[in-house]
């Protein structure tokens, strides 16, 4: 076949590059950037060119496959056909759910499902179909104070105003590293060029961070900061801007006096006493956003993964706020995305507390538990103890806290089903793994990135290449699934009602369950495809995916425009700052009257990092993404490494109040004296079914084991992976 040139999506993170691809039958030829895309410009980063060995991994499953033996290391898998696991699980789940009640059954999204348009579209249908309170996703892991934040301000969870960093001046970013990340809760491809045209017009990127992190290394100042403190800094520059006048809010932002009396006990001496950051350079700061022609500030995971994630969080989106950059050009805007989830009201608003965790009776936020909870709500009998688990397209074991533990509680599950086409240090424990089409495989449609983008685009991607005869989409997994359980469920009622009954009633039973199976059905009967153009023709934007299809790069709706008060959700279309929920934890902060973490005794504070050719827990199998210098070490200060009789190399013992690893590590003042760091997302040596030739690619430990999932964030429940007080020391 002659060579020929695509334009497909990359939908392995948040920055969704836009990619021309050359294709010889089924081959790939080669894979670039593409330069036309009005979003990412022809950046391209090492994983999406590693898009080619996922393709072709014969690690990846490609049918279904039943365990046969205990779970966990030494058992054996065997194919099955597709409608003998489809019958299997479903019958397995509304047994279960029969015997011991609806949320018996919990289920895991992990965080490739928001990079599946099929996922978006129908596999959170699956999960509505369970219908289980016992619901759990990534989004506990890192992200909650943010949704928690756009709920309670601006009257949506997912009303997230991101960085116009194509206008901005000067751009903040705090426990931030877009130069490895591509941005999260933000997309923003090509970060590198759109920090040389900041600089070129005369802007500055300041950084925050207590490593000196790959986007540190290029801005124009880096602070480090204590892990953990990022509140006291946040709250003294909010208490630099109130007291000095230096405040400009829009006429629709409420709540200046309830800031200022809840930040006044945060002054910038005793945040230099917390965080280590000097309190002039914490006036200058605050000066230098209330001054500068535009700025955005910008908190992400370093600011999100600690006890006072949610004040954090609050305290940015108020300095923007509050020094009049919020929705304004240069400043924090909100995309007009082609599809609008938020104004179709397909998204919900969220809430906060509608029920609580059965064990420690931690709240749900917007339908799920935080994912700290679901070792023990397997674990611990009684009513409502979950026996069952649909996990999709998640890793939990590797990527939430005290992994083993969870692990250890799966193994105990009545029966469980993982969506994935590896196996995994999760889905080892299912009884069936169901494994989906890979990404060239599938067409694709960024729901929730353009959301986020700091551009408005629209860009449709077509399946690079035609799935196998007997291959299956996520979204076909997902509509099998959800109908056969429904089936089987009012098969099962109508049985019941002939047992108690008679055959008398066994129409009206019928009768009366017939719009749930009706429901169910108009639920799954449309494709992804279809879904995306239904909702592009409907939303009267002029596109469709046809003409998407036809457009490479898609198509460009043009920079961030201002959109409040209009965009808001909020009873009044007003932005209310001072929040009870959020002041009152402040005055908590108060009274508790912490003294700062210099190391007690021989501990160091743990932080994690992530690095761009890492995706999370997968991909460590792709040589070509595992050469070069060794990531998996642990990094640690010179100095701290001199007192504990440590050398550049040596296999330390990192120990934690959850658990103990070992691991070799690197001296570097690339973190501040007091700090160590470990990537997350390693440790794959606990899984069956990776190949013995992948060993020193797998190195690594899992930075989870260290930490502890009866520490969570203070309001939320969001798992806290920063600042975590460890012992580091020679091993034996």
């Amino acid at each position: 076949m002659a060579e020929e040139t695509r334009y497909i999506t990359c939908v392995l993170c948040e920055a969704s590059c836009g990619l021309e691809v050359k294709v010889d039958g089924p081959t790939v030829v080669s894979i670039r950037g593409h330069k036309e895309d009005p979003l990412s410009r022809g950046h391209i980063c090492p994983k999406a060119i590693a898009l080619q060995d996922l393709h072709s991994d014969p690690d990846r499953l490609r049918t279904p496959v039943r365990r046969v033996g205990a779970p966990g290391k030494g058992a054996t898998w065997e194919p099955i056909g597709w409608d003998e696991a489809f019958d299997l699980v479903a019958e397995r789940i509304v047994a279960i759910q029969a015997e011991h009640g609806a949320d018996a059954v919990a289920a895991y999204l992990g965080n490739p499902n928001v990079h599946s348009l099929g996922a978006l579209t129908h596999g959170v249908n699956l999960v509505r179909t369970i219908k289980s309170r016992n619901t759990f996703s990534a989004t506990s892991v890192d992200q909650l104070p943010h949704h928690l934040n756009a709920m309670l301000l601006y009257g949506h969870q997912f009303l997230l105003p991101v960085p116009d960093i194509d206008r901005t001046q000067l751009l903040v970013l705090i426990g931030n590293n877009p130069m490895a990340s591509n941005g999260s809760m933000m997309t923003v491809p090509d970060f590198p060029g759109r920090l040389r045209e900041l600089k070129a017009r005369g802007g500055r990127l300041v950084v925050l961070d207590p490593r000196r992190t790959e986007t540190a290394k290029v801005a124009d100042a880096h602070h480090f900061i204590r892990p953990g403190t990022d509140a006291y800094v946040l709250l003294a520059i909010l208490h630099v801007l109130t007291t000095e006048g230096l405040t400009k809010p829009a006429e629709y932002v409420r709540g200046l006096a309830e800031v200022a009396a809840a930040v006044a006990p945060f002054t910038p001496d005793r945040a230099e006493a917390m965080s280590g950051m000097p309190a002039a350079e914490i006036i200058a700061l605050a000066r230098q956003i209330a001054g500068a022609e535009s700025a955005a500030v910008h908190g992400r995971m370093g600011v999100s993964t600690q006890e006072h994630g949610a004040t954090c969080q609050w305290a940015v989106q108020c300095i923007n706020a509050l020094t009049g950059n919020l929705d304004r050009p240069g400043g924090t805007m909100f995309t007009t995305p082609a599809i609008d989830l938020i104004g179709k009201r397909m998204l919900g608003a969220g809430h906060l507390g509608a029920w609580s965790s059965r064990v420690r009776g931690l709240p749900e936020f917007g339908g799920e538990l935080p994912v700290s909870v679901l070792a023990e709500e397997i674990s611990t009998p009684g009513d409502g103890q979950i026996k069952g688990l649909v996990c999709l397209a998640g890793n939990p074991v590797s990527s939430t806290p005290a992994g083993d533990d969870l692990g250890d509680a799966l193994a105990g599950l009545d029966f469980m089903v993982a969506i994935d086409f590896y196996i995994t240090e999760t889905s080892r424990y299912a009884d069936v793994i169901l494994p989906p089409t890979g990404p060239l495989e599938r067409d694709h449609y960024d729901l929730v990135f353009h959301l986020l983008a700091v551009r408005n685009t629209a860009r449709w991607s077509s399946a690079l290449f035609d799935k196998p005869e007997e291959a299956r989409h996520d979204w076909e997994i997902a509509k099998e699934l959800a109908l056969r359980i429904v089936t089987l469920r009012e098969k099962k009622a109508l049985a019941d009602a002939e047992g108690l009954t008679g055959l008398a009633n066994t129409a009206a039973t019928a009768v009366k369950d017939l719009p749930k199976t009706v429901e169910a059905q108009a639920r799954f009967r449309s494709t992804p495809k279809q879904q995306v153009d239904l909702l592009l023709k409907a939303l009267g934007t002029g596109l469709s995916v046809k003409k998407l299809a036809q457009t490479p790069g898609g198509a460009d709706l043009g920079p961030l425009e201002p959109r409040l008060p209009q965009r808001l959700y909020t009873e009044d279309k007003l932005v209310h700052l001072g929040q009870p929920l959020i002041t009152q934890a402040i005055a908590a902060l108060d009274a508790a009257g912490a003294t700062a973490h210099n190391g007690v005794g021989d501990e160091l504070l743990l932080i994690g990092r992530r690095a761009q050719r890492d995706n999370n827990s997968w991909l460590h199998n792709v040589p070509r993404l595992t050469s070069g210098k060794p990531r998996h070490r642990l990094l640690i200060h010179p100095t701290d490494a001199a007192e504990r009789d440590i050398r550049d190399g040596d296999v330390v013992d990192i120990t934690s109040a959850a658990g103990k690893v070992s691991i070799d590590c690197h001296l570097t003042d690339d973190v501040m004296p007091g700090v160590v760091c470990l990537p997350h997302g390693y440790g794959h040596a606990r899984a069956d079914g990776i190949r013995l030739e992948h060993a020193k690619t797998l190195a690594g430990v899992s930075f989870n084991e260290l930490s502890d999932p009866q520490r969570t964030e203070a309001i939320t429940g969001n798992a806290i992976l920063n600042g975590i007080p460890v012992g580091v020391s020679r091993a034996d």
